[in-house]
């Protein structure tokens, strides 16, 4: 009994004049040597480490609140809390405070706070002054009681005064008798006199008046005055907001009417401070500070007391699951869980990994999973506020328990899958649980918060999962969007527009901005994974048909998705996009949009502009060998005369490079059977790669004429160096031979035959065929 007693929580209050829970232990009073006096200790339940040392001064003021608590200032602006389990044990150490102090326990308050200033103030003036006389409780009197009560507020000893003046008379209770006589005489001044009494009392900030106040029998009351502000023309009737508007529905039956009646009063207090009370000016943001400590407190309190019911909660999660309960019912029960949650957010860190722990073992995760497919709106959107207090707090517990899915259920009802429906299907127009669930997703998907343990690793476990249950469903309305028909006779002639698949719906575009948003995200941060599956969709080519949306955003999305791949410097990605020749949709967007200087523009040049910076050879090479002639017009920026100077520069530097490899042969010569695996790749590549086939044809051919015309002309041996591939051969030879034995090797920048033979075979990106699926 001992020990349960004198449990207690200890409590600071921090600079957002928020308490801090410092955790959880036993109290004591007992003498320390080292501070020559009686003090409170409280040690940790959990390892008995010291968590308070506090003396017992005979100059602090100590405060008694809510039959619990026990509240007192260490210092300037270090405010310390004890919470007892049970009130047995507050009377218990607040007997010993008291005794310490000389005080009678019958008050709930020890000393009056005095700062400096007041103290000097306090000797300066006759002590009869500082006597706080309220006037007789009469209706004649009020405006002289509302003078007085407005007039301590500046003052903090008047303020103590007048509490206790308030709390020994029983004047509260007194007043408010006052005020359902006005009312019934419709006195509209002692009316107002009333209002300015009640808020005055409130600007207290003392608990022991809220106690009275808040109480059954009071607290409409004091709502009641409260609606005759002077200011307004016509009194609120938050009475009747409270009475008949706001009801409270018991989803499941509370026995315990403690818990009852403090959920009720919880609620109206919570009205008062937010609905009724005015702003607070500068002057009196501190005011109200117990009154915000109380509702915090109360709510501490109905959560633990919920929580510790497991009857009451198992029986919540049976019926929200029971197929057999009615669309109405499961609507009440989930909108208590929500509210549940939303109250849990007033506890500490470790307070709430306990609550949501005790909710993971009920079954909240499963039970989402059902309710969360329903068709009922305003279940999945409480659903999806509770799934997100879930993701929030732990992301790791939810990503276990869907782990575990697959061996149970098949992929359609996959939690997370249920979540990407959800967000694929969000009928509102502005898609706004779209953009939460999405957000809810990127949490779950973000390495940056997986776990890492010495034999597995989180991150690699849930990403193998996610890419095989749940990318092809988050990518399925991407797909679907940007299949691209051949044989489409919508598309008129000479339109530059090629997909007419292309969404110009807004709601499907601003969805598919937000899938490219996740994927784009998933390039950065999941590497790997996301490589293959775009290698293996084709997922790039797919994206940037959407640079052909009307929709300027989603074309962006689209150019940022391959920014992002770009910005990776990765050759595998490279070499996937020369080989899909994905710059052709972006130049044809940029030259479609022509002399426009908007954000489209800006964010094409930039692509551009990054790829010279960083010096991004292949991509280079790729770029003006096959785009140059369509963007040397562009002359606002010198983007593409720089990339066009990268790659003369990177040119002449392979010249020189092979040059000095062919004059030491010995050096540089190696086995010709041995083959590098560039080399292999390059010789053995896809025979279906239409566009360099015949190129690569040519070349062959004609290498082949002019090798064999110069073997015959010259009878001795000859020590070839080749690099790569059969162009780094030609170009080799042609460096060391005559020209006339090797005309047509080198593609000249001044051989206009050539030119005009490239004008002939390959067409300008405007002409060229565009996308396909």
């Amino acid at each position: 009994m001992s020990d349960t007693r004198r449990r207690v929580k200890v409590y600071t209050l921090n600079e957002d004049r928020q308490w801090d829970d410092r955790g959880t232990g036993h109290v004591s009073s007992t003498f320390v040597e080292q501070v020559k006096g009686i003090s409170l200790l409280v040690r940790a339940e959990s390892d008995g480490s010291l968590l308070l040392e506090s003396k017992i001064s005979p100059n602090t003021a100590y405060q008694k609140q809510q039959d619990t608590l026990i509240v007192w200032s260490e210092a300037d602006n270090y405010d310390l809390a004890l919470s007892f389990q049970e009130k047995a044990g507050c009377d218990e150490i607040w007997e010993k405070i008291c005794q310490v102090q000389g005080k009678d326990p019958a008050l709930d308050i020890t000393q009056d706070p005095i700062d400096e200033s007041e103290e000097e103030r306090f000797e300066e003036i006759p002590e009869t002054s500082h006597l706080v006389e309220l006037p007789p409780c009469e209706l004649s009197r009020l405006e002289e009681i509302a003078d007085l009560v407005t007039s301590v507020l500046s003052s903090p000893i008047r303020r103590e005064k007048l509490a206790l003046a308030l709390m020994s008379e029983g004047y509260i209770k007194k007043l408010l008798g006052l005020f359902r006589v006005c009312e019934d005489l419709d006195n509209r001044e002692g009316l107002h006199h009333l209002y300015e009494i009640v808020r005055g009392v409130l600007f207290l900030n003392k608990a022991a008046l809220f106690e009275v106040m808040f109480s059954d029998d009071c607290i409409m009351d004091v709502v009641g005055c409260l609606e005759y502000d002077p200011a307004l023309v016509q009194p609120k009737r938050h009475r009747e907001f409270l009475t008949k508007t706001a009801k409270f529905k018991e989803v499941i039956p509370i026995t315990d009417s403690e818990l009852r009646q403090k959920i009720h009063q919880t609620y109206r207090v919570q009205y008062i401070q937010d609905i009724i009370l005015p702003t607070p000016s500068v002057f009196e943001e501190n005011f109200l500070s117990t009154l915000t400590s109380f509702i915090f407190f109360n709510k501490v309190e109905i959560v633990s007391m919920l929580q510790e019911d497991e009857k009451f909660l198992t029986e919540v999660f049976a019926q929200l699951t029971d197929e057999g309960t009615d669309d109405s019912k499961r609507r009440e029960l989930v909108n208590f869980v929500k509210e549940f949650c939303a109250f849990s957010q007033t506890l500490q860190p470790q307070n709430r990994d306990a609550f949501f722990k005790t909710l993971a073992n009920l079954g909240i995760l499963p039970a989402l999973e059902i309710v969360m497919g329903m068709d009922d709106l305003q279940v999945r959107a409480a659903a999806t506020d509770i799934f997100s207090y879930l993701v929030e707090f732990s992301p790791s517990m939810v990503r276990e328990f869907v782990m575990q899915e697959p061996q149970q259920t098949d992929d359609d009802v996959l939690l997370i899958n249920v979540v990407i429906k959800q967000m694929i299907c969000d009928s509102d127009p502005e898609l706004g649980g779209a953009v939460q669930l999405m957000g809810l997703l990127r949490t779950l998907i973000d390495p940056e918060n997986m776990l890492a343990s010495t034999n597995k690793t989180e991150k690699t476990e849930f990403l193998s999962f996610f890419y095989k249950y749940c990318m092809h469903v988050l990518t399925a309305p991407l797909l679907a969007n940007t299949a691209h028909d051949k044989n489409s006779k919508d598309l008129q002639e000479g339109s530059t527009k090629i997909n007419p698949v292309c969404p110009d719906n807004f709601q499907t575009a601003q969805l598919l901005a937000l899938i490219l948003e996740l994927l784009t995200f998933c390039v950065e941060h999941h590497t790997y994974h996301i490589k293959t599956y775009i290698m293996n969709k084709d997922l790039l080519r797919r994206v940037l048909v959407l640079m052909n949306s009307k929709h300027t955003f989603l074309a962006l999305c689209a150019l940022r998705f391959m920014r992002r791949i770009i910005g990776l410097k990765d050759e595998y990605y490279n070499r996937y996009i020369i080989k899909g020749n994905l710059f052709e949709p972006v130049i044809n967007a940029l030259l479609d949009n022509g002399t426009r200087y908007n954000l489209l523009n800006s964010a094409i040049i930039e692509l551009f502009e990054f790829i010279k910076v960083e010096d991004i050879k292949s991509l280079i090479a790729h770029i003006v060998d096959n785009f140059y002639k369509a963007l040397e017009s562009i002359e606002y920026v010198q983007t593409f005369k720089g990339l066009k100077g990268r790659y003369e520069q990177e040119k002449d530097r392979q010249s020189q490079r092979l040059n000095r490899s062919f004059f030491a042969p010995g050096r540089y010569r190696r086995d010709a059977r041995s083959l590098d695996k560039d080399e292999e790749l390059w010789f053995n590549d896809d025979e279906d790669d239409d566009d360099g086939e015949a190129v690569d044809k040519r070349m062959e051919d004609d290498f082949s004429d002019s090798y064999g015309k110069y073997m015959e002309a010259k009878k001795g041996k000859l020590h070839v160096c080749y690099y790569l591939s059969p162009q780094s051969l030609c170009f080799n030879l042609v460096c060391c031979f005559s020209q006339t034995a090797l005309v047509g090797l080198v593609d000249y920048p001044d051989d206009e035959d050539e030119e005009e033979e490239d004008e002939e075979e390959e067409q300008s990106p405007r002409k060229r065929p565009r996308l396909s699926s």
